[in-house]
């Protein structure tokens, strides 16, 4: 049995085009998404995503793994210890 870790995620998004893929990986991953937070920041071309995440290591890697193979897309988290 995996142990649960809880954290944060943050997302910058450069390429607006490649939002459907990032949200279609998000949607994979919704078991783990406690909240999400999305602030469009238009003068500066960007969108930015706050994620409150509550899984496995495994699952969270899985997620943040996939989110920084995308084009144009910058992924970091910060996890819990226990």
């Amino acid at each position: 049995m995996c142990e649960s870790r809880i954290g944060t995620v943050g997302i910058v998004v450069d390429d607006p085009e490649i939002t459907p893929q990032l949200n279609a990986i998000l949607h994979e991953y919704a078991d783990i998404i406690v909240g999400r937070l999305g602030i469009p920041y238009r003068s500066r071309g960007v969108s930015i995503i706050a994620l409150a995440v509550d899984g496995s290591m495994d699952a969270i890697s899985g997620m943040t793994g996939r989110i920084g193979q995308l084009r144009g897309v910058s992924v970091k988290a910060a996890i819990s210890r226990r």
